[in-house]
Formats: C-alpha cells, sequence, structure tokens
C-alpha cells in the first residue's frame, strides 16, 4: 500500500507541473533583446561644438533609458568636461498640451568615462504625442540650446517593464525597472526607479520651464518584493534569498532577486513610505496551487526571460 501511494503522489505532481505549460524557451528568445552597447541616437552642431546623446542599442523605449551625452570642441577635438548641462524631455499631446516625465535635469560629467549620465523614464511611446529632447548647456560664459525630436519605442524587453499607479495617499507614482536588462538563473541584483509626481506642479505644467519639477524620486521608501511563477503550471511557487529594496547613494531602489529557472514571474511589491506607512501593495498568498493562477499583489510588475 504505501509502495501505491508514492506511485500516485508522483504521478500527480508530475501532471501539475505539465499543466499549460509554457514554452518559455522559445518566448524568451524572442522577447529578451540582448542590447548592452550605448550608440548614437541624437548627434547636432551649436556654435564651436559637437553634441552627441547615446541610449542602449541607440533607441529610446518606453520606461528607464540612461543616457550619455559627449560633448566635444569642435576645432581641438577635445572633451568638454566642465559644461553645464541641463536635460528635459517633453511630449506635445494631439490637445497641444505639454507633458514630461521622471528624468534628470542636471546631467552629471563621468570623469573616467569622459561622457555626462543622466536618464529619462519615457511614460508613452511616440504614438501618444511627439516627444523631443531640450538641451540647454552653458561653457566658458557661452550659451547654447537646442530642442530636437527623439522617437520612443515600445518596450520590447519584459525585463525592463515600469508600472504606473495612485497610491493610498492619492500621490501618483511610476515604479521602472533599470535592471538587470538580462537576468540569469540565479541571484540578479534587482534595480528599480520609484517616483513620485509632484502635483503642486499642476497649475504651471504648460510652462516649460516648471516641468523640470514635475516628477522627483522618493527619499528612503522600501519596496517589499515577493516573486512568483504564477501560471498554472507553476504553482504560483516563489524562491529562497530575495532581498527588498532599498534606496543607494544615487536614488535608485536595489535589492536581489533570484530566479530559479527561465519563465514568466510577477515581482509582487508593497510600496512603504519614508515613515514606514503603506503606499500600495498587499501580500500575496504562499500555496503551492498547481493547475490554478497565483493571486497577485495589487501593485506587480511581470517579466519574462
Amino acid at each position: 500500500m504505501k509502495k501505491f501511494i508514492c506511485f500516485v503522489s508522483a504521478f500527480l505532481v508530475v501532471t501539475a507541473c505539465t499543466i499549460d505549460k509554457t514554452d518559455y524557451e522559445s518566448e524568451g528568445n524572442t522577447t529578451v533583446p540582448d542590447n548592452h552597447e550605448f550608440k548614437e541616437v541624437i548627434s547636432f552642431e551649436q556654435g564651436p561644438y559637437r553634441i552627441h546623446m547615446e541610449a542602449l542599442d541607440g533607441k529610446l523605449y518606453k520606461g528607464y533609458n540612461e543616457v550619455r551625452l559627449h560633448l566635444v570642441q569642435i576645432s581641438t577635438k577635445q572633451v568638454v568636461e566642465d559644461a553645464a548641462i541641463t536635460f528635459l524631455p517633453v511630449q506635445t499631446k494631439a490637445t497641444g498640451e505639454k507633458e514630461t516625465c521622471p528624468h534628470s535635469y542636471q546631467l552629471k560629467y563621468q570623469s573616467q568615462e569622459h561622457y555626462y549620465k543622466g536618464y529619462s523614464v519615457f511614460t508613452e511611446e511616440s504614438t501618444t504625442g511627439q516627444w523631443e529632447v531640450i538641451f540647454d548647456f552653458s561653457v566658458e560664459g557661452q550659451h547654447f540650446k537646442q530642442v530636437h525630436p527623439v522617437t520612443v519605442l515600445p518596450q520590447g524587453n519584459m525585463n525592463l517593464n515600469m508600472t504606473s499607479f495612485i497610491g493610498n495617499d492619492q500621490e501618483r507614482y511610476i515604479i521602472a525597472l533599470v535592471a538587470p536588462i538580462k537576468p540569469k538563473v540565479a541571484e540578479n541584483q534587482l534595480v528599480a526607479g520609484i517616483f513620485k509626481y509632484n502635483n503642486t506642479r499642476d497649475k504651471v505644467e504648460s510652462d516649460l520651464t516648471q516641468l523640470q519639477f514635475a516628477y522627483s524620486s522618493v527619499t528612503d521608501y522600501k519596496l517589499f518584493l515577493d516573486p512568483r511563477m504564477p501560471e498554472p503550471s507553476m504553482g504560483n511557487h516563489s524562491s529562497p534569498n530575495n532581498k527588498d529594496l532599498v534606496q543607494g547613494a544615487d536614488e535608485l531602489y536595489y535589492g536581489v532577486v533570484n530566479y530559479t529557472m527561465t519563465g514568466n514571474w510577477t515581482l509582487n511589491f508593497i510600496l512603504q513610505n519614508d515613515k514606514g506607512r503603506l503606499v500600495k501593495g498587499t501580500k500575496v498568498p504562499t500555496d503551492f496551487t498547481p493547475g490554478v493562477a497565483g493571486v497577485k499583489s495589487e501593485l506587480f510588475i511581470d517579466i519574462l526571460f
């Protein structure tokens, strides 16, 4: 009798793990681009200077984009290291209304790499309105300005997904995944930006000089993490050794996510503010539920690798 029970149990486990199984390898190969090279997006000359902006794969996507600006003196081909450069992404809707997105307004010079570094979290694709970036820079008392249109593409890499939501405090937030770009079956450093919309600027939103204040990084929040494989075939299982996300010196939030296999994962979150109050998110059941889709937090981001 004991042998019969063991045989039945093993049969149930094997059956549960094959219910509605997805071809993860096929999906992963087509949806996770391996873009690790920065290439030129914009190039122009202004006065005695040449400027070009780079991003991963030379393209801008909905979600978090690191941008690198190179500023060179044309006649000497020398890199300009002491310029004051501001960067403002602006979207013009069909109605004529102008909006921005989370971004670094003051670009910071990286002395070892010889470029100015910043980011932009594009909240919409170009299909919803025309995006442009406005550069202002000052060098040796001279001031220059350049407005350049850009195209924002759909994000094809689910590992860089984002979500926007209204918190329990009635404030508007954005969480954008920054890394890993291409996860491994291992413990991965998970990096995210968490931004808040500044409602006090609503009445002056159309003023370009004020759009720089529309979003800010939240300070000393905590993002609790519970990764799950929610598909019925995976039984809502999680993984060990995950770490919640806390803020680093660069204002981004850092944690660890342990992916034990490739496939569809859901990053379930609970966001807590600097006073320990719940902003958004719910705990998810810990039950193993083969054949049943796992319950997600009210705050989550789906990924696939």
